[in-house]
């Protein structure tokens, strides 16, 4: 493989990598605690995109269950995420952790 195809196989790959990230944007995945009472939305980038907290949910005498809830939906949605950044990146890296991307 001479230089001029290596460098159109890396031209190739950026492009991939770059539509690969802009589906990741606007992938979102779903966390929810205390089937379904707490539920956010987090996309591809781990940025919250979305809290939804139902009323029996809410205790004003207990508001430290609240916040746990709120924390086990975040994380739920954060693994969920981190998966699906994985899955598609590991696609385009062949498996390769490459620092930043993943």
């Amino acid at each position: 493989m001479n230089q001029a195809q290596m460098m159109q196989q890396l031209k190739k790959m950026q492009q991939e990598m770059a539509r690969v990230q802009d589906e990741l944007a606007n992938a979102t995945v779903e966390g929810t605690a205390a089937g379904g009472v707490v539920t956010c939305a987090v996309n591809g980038e781990f940025r919250v995109t979305k809290l939804t907290i139902k009323p029996e949910a809410v205790d004003p005498e207990d508001i430290e269950t609240l916040e746990d809830l709120v924390v086990v939906a975040l994380n739920d949605a954060i693994v969920k995420a981190k998966a699906l950044s994985e899955q598609k990146m590991g696609k385009l890296t062949g498996g390769m952790k490459i620092p930043g991307l993943m």
